[in-house]
């Protein structure tokens, strides 16, 4: 499941592609947590317990990396390009998953397969909006310190709050975290965006339609949310004094 989703991740990733990947991902939740997800509590622990699992597989590129791909940006204009990518990805999710519901409106209507869907959609969503909250602490100089374990729950912490990695705060494991209040915030901001996701399911191409919008929408929110936050401790940096000749 970590391999599908960080593969999802992708910035170029075409739309066939990205079926295919979707599809492998629906079959991997119908496999992992198919009962759980029929039981609103449940599911949105298991939800949680697999966004935590896959987060560390998220490819985050550093800000040498993210130089070389985008040479001619600025610090803001870097960003604004890495929100743009992830809201047309977290859009592309969004279509591909209404497209495979049109067709089971257009079939048969298949009741059991739609939180199983919903469940993958919102998994894929959740790890590119991840991958966009890593990349823009790095396109602003703040990389996010620890282990790759501590990395992913920071980043999972910032989705889940919808801000930037607060440095202070000391790194912890993932069984740690989910089970303070942070596992009870991400779960919140879970429950709303598997709502939101619930778009998908509108009848033949509209909720395709809707759903891209919708994800593309949200995504560039928290996107631009992150992207100011940073943007103030960049202003709030201490200004290191010239060097005399």
């Amino acid at each position: 499941m970590g391999r599908t989703v960080a593969a999802l991740t992708a910035d170029d990733l075409e739309s066939s592609g990205r079926r295919r990947l979707l599809g492998r991902l629906v079959g991997d939740v119908r496999r992992r947590g198919v009962g759980r997800l029929f039981k609103p509590g449940a599911a949105l622990r298991w939800m949680a317990d697999m966004v935590a699992e896959v987060a560390p597989h998220v490819p985050v590129r550093d800000r040498e990396t993210l130089r070389r791909h985008f040479p001619d940006l600025d610090d803001d204009a870097l960003a604004e390009r890495l929100i743009r990518n992830a809201a047309r990805a977290t859009a592309g999710v969004g279509a591909t998953g209404g497209g495979i519901a049109s067709i089971e409106w257009v079939a048969t209507p298949t009741l059991l397969s739609a939180p199983v869907l919903l469940a993958a959609e919102t998994i894929a969503v959740v790890a590119i909006e991840i991958k966009l909250i890593g990349e823009l602490h790095e396109a602003y100089g703040e990389s996010i310190p620890g282990s790759g374990t501590e990395r992913a729950i920071a980043l999972v912490r910032s989705w889940a709050g919808q801000r930037g990695i607060n440095p202070l705060v000391p790194g912890a494991g993932v069984a740690g975290v989910l089970s303070t209040a942070a596992r009870v915030e991400l779960q919140k901001t879970l429950l709303r965006r598997f709502g939101r996701n619930l778009t998908s399911l509108g009848p033949m191409l509209t909720g395709a339609a809707v759903a891209g919008y919708l994800n593309r929408r949200a995504t560039r929110s928290i996107g631009e949310l992150v992207a100011a936050d940073l943007r103030k401790r960049v202003l709030k940096r201490p200004v290191r004094p010239a060097l005399d000749d």
